[in-house]
């Protein structure tokens, strides 16, 4: 399971939850491995398409773009990927 090491922040919501939440966000829109599924974090941060949030909020929360962080996003990003890809396929009925 994904897991990071910040504290909760002042309103009580847990970043680790929410940087969790944003990466699953980036991948719902666009089902595709790193680094693709990087470009897609990029865009939605530059237009702040998760919660209005921009690059400086989403670090905040833990989600680093810049190149020393990459590392751990990366790892992030496939404990995710793979999490996602091991739930079951919801089919509609018609």
């Amino acid at each position: 399971m994904v897991a990071a090491s910040l504290a909760c922040r002042e309103d009580g919501s847990d970043p680790d939850a929410e940087a969790v939440a944003f990466v699953r966000f980036c991948y719902g829109r666009r089902a595709v491995a790193w680094p693709e599924l990087y470009d897609e974090m990029c865009a939605v941060a530059a237009r702040g398409d998760y919660r209005g949030m921009g690059y400086e909020q989403l670090e905040g929360l833990g989600i680093r773009f810049a190149l020393a962080a990459l590392p751990r996003l990366a790892e992030m990003a496939a404990d995710i990927i793979a999490e996602e890809r091991r739930r079951p396929i919801a089919i509609a009925a018609a």
